[in-house]
């Protein structure tokens, strides 16, 4: 049987290389598909999504609103803060975000979303998500939305947290707070489909089996982080909601999406087409 050629997209960073190690490394293989990994940061996964650009991607919980039409949810993969999250920080200390540029790492972002829940008044400056510890350090904005390892090291780089969003959800909700999800195109069938949530959700499983080679692999990733920074950040992202949602996951994307729409920040109903194992 020739297999099938699928792009899978995630983003550079050590939680998705962690998660996707056994598929890299043919630990995890299928007779049915060959996956090429594509690897950009997750607003130009997002903004690929919205082409319907590739088969089986990374994006971020908010930008599914935009492609729910040509991706399904799968039920594994989900990044999800457990009482953490993203966070806003600045140079020099601040009462509040109002009039403030702050810097964020793309409107299609579950970051910014969750901002726009939470504060208003502001400014939004969109950049790379690397490049914006650095610019609040410079005076370049006077705020930023920190997403990745900058939620763990800002301090480090002299920087005050003004509020963690993964806090705040956690005491309002009790619930995770979503943030990624992996998605497959709907036109390829239920059969397809259900194979390549097989094949990651056993990479899944397999890379939180063999942490240790798993992690050796992800700190490739790990853009200069400590060890022990980057494997408190592979596991503070891949956890059992990442196995699978659940009904606290499917719960909290739902509650996510309620409280931006009844806010007016976005005007699309969430309609949550969740692929089960």
């Amino acid at each position: 049987m020739n297999k099938l050629t699928m792009r899978l997209g995630h983003s550079p960073d050590a939680d998705d290389a962690f998660m996707f190690y056994a598929i890299a490394k043919n630990k995890v293989t299928s007779d049915r598909i060959d996956f090429v990994h594509v690897v950009e940061d997750i607003q130009s996964l997002n903004k690929r999504a919205l082409n319907g650009e590739l088969e089986v991607t990374a994006i971020s919980a908010h930008g599914y609103l935009k492609v729910q039409d040509k991706y399904r949810i799968m039920s594994c993969g989900a990044s999800m803060g457990e009482g953490y999250g993203p966070i806003v920080v600045s140079g020099e200390p601040v009462e509040s975000l109002e009039g403030k540029r702050i810097g964020v790492p793309g409107m299609l972002t579950s970051a910014y979303l969750q901002l726009c829940i939470y504060a208003e008044g502001f400014i939004p400056v969109e950049m790379p998500f690397d490049e914006i510890m650095p610019a609040v350090q410079n005076g370049d904005i006077e705020t930023g939305l920190l997403i990745h390892e900058g939620q763990l090291t800002y301090k480090d780089a002299g920087l005050h947290l003004l509020f963690d969003i993964g806090e705040l959800w956690a005491r309002e909700t009790s619930l995770p707070l979503p943030l990624g999800l992996n998605v497959v195109k709907r036109d390829m069938g239920e059969e397809l489909q259900k194979e390549v949530h097989r094949v990651h959700r056993e990479s899944i499983e397999y890379a939180l089996s063999h942490k240790s080679e798993g992690l050796e692999y992800a700190m490739e990733w790990g853009r200069g982080m400590e060890e022990e920074v980057g494997e408190k950040f592979v596991l503070m992202y891949v956890n059992d909601y990442t196995v699978e949602l659940g009904d606290d996951g499917k719960a909290a994307l739902e509650l996510m999406f309620d409280k931006a729409h009844s806010k007016g920040i976005i005007r699309e109903k969430a309609v949550l087409d969740i692929l089960e194992g």
